[in-house]
């Protein structure tokens, strides 16, 4: 075997690894896509992105919103409601949510599995 030196090696670039950080936990981006359409209740938020539950929904609009990427508001009752909204930075998500969309559509259309043409 042929022997790489330090300079061979590639480390992920440090961006990339912040945005799996917070995106790349389960249900987060799901969260953000349904966010994209506007500001959102809680409750019809959590009917949006089926299987997720009432506390993990709170978790991941906590780390959102201490991201910066999601406001949560108050709405003057009776009843008392809580929507949320995605900020300038969250919004700033749309087209590569959109590009990751597409390219789920070629290459995982095969329910979850990359066709064998694409496999080379």
């Amino acid at each position: 075997m042929t022997e790489r030196g330090e300079e061979a090696c590639r480390q992920v670039d440090t961006g990339m690894t912040r945005v799996f950080a917070l995106l790349g936990k389960r249900w987060t981006g799901l969260v953000v896509a349904v966010l994209l359409d506007g500001p959102v209740y809680f409750a019809e938020l959590r009917r949006a992105v089926p299987g997720i539950s009432e506390r993990m929904l709170s978790d991941r609009l906590t780390e959102l919103s201490a991201a910066g990427l999601v406001v949560r508001e108050v709405d003057g009752g009776p009843p008392l409601r809580v929507s949320y909204r995605l900020t300038e930075a969250g919004r700033a998500l749309d087209p590569a949510l959109k590009e990751l969309s597409r390219w789920a559509e070629t290459y995982l259309a095969d329910g979850g599995q990359c066709p064998a043409r694409f496999r080379d």
